[in-house]
């Protein structure tokens, strides 16, 4: 009884109710539309290279999922300050990792596979990183299958293959990073 405390059950009761909740709609309510769009776009190439719509279904409820609960957690100032440089080294590798998804998509024949997977591994590591006394094993799991997916440099080649299926969605995927690197959220 002397270790109760209300503001931590109720934060386990949101990451938890979140996790159950993990659903398109409920993503659209607390990600906003650009990055709603964005996440759409991955789920449409996700489906192209896996050609397994439950498969590409699974990455992104668990993106999502990752997503929410670390918003949760920093929303309600849960993370401590050697984890706060965490999230702003995380902040400048993801805004590297935009910008470079952008360059590589807008300057034709620089793509290279093995630059932009590493820069998406180092994200993993941080997320891992930050999230690392807060989380559970299985939401670690999540993030590697989500970080996985993503760096991996097959993956990679097809999304940026000139002539692939891959390139309207790509497209849009990077007018979507752009509006977001605009507004200063990347």
């Amino acid at each position: 009884p002397e270790n109760f405390s209300s503001k931590s059950l109720a934060l386990q009761a949101q990451k938890k109710i979140l996790s159950k909740m993990a659903t398109r709609t409920v993503a659209n309510m607390l990600i906003d539309d650009t990055s709603s769009e964005i996440f759409d776009e991955l789920y449409k190439v996700t489906i192209e290279h896996t050609k397994n719509k439950k498969e590409a279904h699974k990455i992104m409820k668990d993106l999502i999922k990752v997503a929410v609960k670390i918003g949760i957690l920093y929303r309600n100032n849960q993370f401590n300050p050697d984890e706060l440089e965490i999230v702003e080294k995380f902040r400048k590798k993801l805004n590297q990792a935009a910008m470079t998804i952008v360059s590589f998509y807008e300057v034709e024949y620089t793509f290279d596979k093995n630059v932009l997977s590493e820069i998406l591994k180092e994200c993993k590591d941080l997320v891992h990183e930050l999230v690392e006394r807060h989380l559970t094993a299985r939401s670690h799991a999540r993030i590697n299958h989500v970080f996985d997916h993503f760096s991996n440099v097959e993956f990679l080649t097809a999304l940026y293959s000139l002539d692939a299926e891959c390139r309207p969605h790509l497209k849009k995927i990077c007018d979507g990073i752009n509006k977001l690197l605009d507004e200063k959220v990347l």
